[in-house]
């Protein structure tokens, strides 16, 4: 795999993984504060960690559950580091990212980053809820009526599908996919609610060219996961998962719904970040095993595969044919939890836990032998991150 100039290659690992329940939304009984510390102390038993040694917390934009208040509640005795991602989704392995950072800095020994939604209790993520002022680049979108997320993302696809030959019905393998795997996976929202090709094509039209199941679930739960050194590792319960590399940052772009004359507006928006995650590993796109890609939306998965090298741009649609993209059989087995779609949406985070249970060999789709993971946050966002984990 060649020898890797990120300084922090392998230096860090994630220890523990945890998780509440996942329920649709509206179908919490617990506060998402309640369900951030089951998913933390899910996390500490994962990793043989007992809740006070855990001096580090890494939060979401928007999180509800405060770091100031988790660490009061949750018993931290002495939290030497925090920070808040502020990129909402792009973030999946961003704050896996700092986390690292701090422990390998010696700011902090035991890191956790967590997210929990209750969209029952608190305003959907997805819904439009325009300030009565509309600043910055709301500016440009409020005005005319581009309020929601689905709305802003649909420009681009309908974009990326003219510059390209795309259609509908070539997005649908990722889909699919996500649904199939959740199959198997009894955490899944979805589980027993397989998807056919026919009911991807005929669902109701959420946002042209946008349906129903081009959309993520709006879910309620908490997951969490602990980063420390790969020292301290070593005498912990589990075999630890190390992070080869991880990325952070933007191409030039404002927010997604603002900048539709770039040239670079109907992409995910990696392609100056895609390229340094390789080369912090020293290897490349061949060299993975299996994808879990944040998708909000099924067709910035596509263009992710794309800007990330698996593909040519405008060649996603032959790419993802046929079963590349399911296990057991592809050679991509995607998001083998079933992912935002299927799984649950904890604003992707869901993801990291299912990456790293590859890593172990105890995934519900497990893949032979995998050795790499790829993980993807936030495609198509105005800030971005990912990250390559290994065994």
């Amino acid at each position: 795999m060649g020898d890797s100039p990120w300084p922090l290659s392998d230096k860090a690992c994630i220890v523990g993984i945890g998780e509440s329940q996942y329920w649709k939304h509206g179908g919490a009984t617990e506060s998402a504060f309640r369900l951030a510390c089951r998913a933390i102390l899910a996390a500490c038993e994962d990793a043989g960690l007992k809740q006070q040694e855990i001096d580090g917390l890494v939060g979401y934009i928007r999180e509800r559950t405060g770091i100031e208040k988790l660490a009061a509640g949750f018993g931290i005795r002495n939290l030497r580091f925090a920070n808040s991602w502020s990129g909402g989704g792009g973030g999946v392995a961003a704050v896996a990212m700092n986390a690292a950072m701090a422990v390998a800095s010696g700011a902090a020994n035991y890191v956790v980053c967590y997210r929990a939604i209750c969209q029952g209790q608190q305003p959907r993520l997805g819904q439009a809820r325009p300030d009565p002022v509309a600043a910055d680049s709301d500016a440009f979108s409020w005005p005319w009526g581009l309020l929601s997320p689905a709305q802003g993302m649909a420009l681009k696809v309908r974009r990326y599908m003219y510059e390209t030959g795309t259609t509908r019905e070539d997005f649908a393998p990722i889909a699919l996919a996500c649904y199939a795997h959740a199959q198997r996976n009894r955490r899944a929202i979805m589980y027993g609610h397989p998807l056919t090709l026919e009911q991807y094509l005929d669902s109701r039209v959420i946002v042209d060219p946008l349906h129903l199941f081009d959309c993520c679930l709006e879910s309620d739960g908490a997951v969490a996961f602990i980063v420390t050194t790969a020292e301290r590792a070593r005498a912990l319960k589990q075999t630890p998962v190390y992070m080869m590399s991880a990325v952070q940052g933007s191409d030039m772009r404002s927010e997604h719904v603002a900048s539709p004359n770039m040239p670079n507006f109907a992409s995910s928006n990696f392609r100056t970040i895609a390229p340094e995650l390789w080369a912090r590993a020293g290897i490349t796109a061949k060299d993975v095993d299996t994808a879990q890609i944040y998708e909000t939306f099924v067709p910035l998965v596509l263009m992710a595969l794309e800007d990330f090298g698996f593909c040519a741009r405008g060649e996603g649609k032959d790419f993802v044919k046929g079963t590349r993209l399911f296990w057991p059989d592809g050679d991509l087995p995607l998001n083998t939890s079933g992912g935002n779609l299927a799984e649950a949406y904890i604003h992707g985070l869901e993801l990291v836990n299912e990456a790293v249970r590859q890593m172990r060999g105890t995934s519900t789709c497990q893949v032979t032998g995998a050795e790499i993971s790829l993980v993807v946050g936030g495609p198509g966002s105005h800030l971005l991150s990912a990250m390559l984990l290994r065994r």
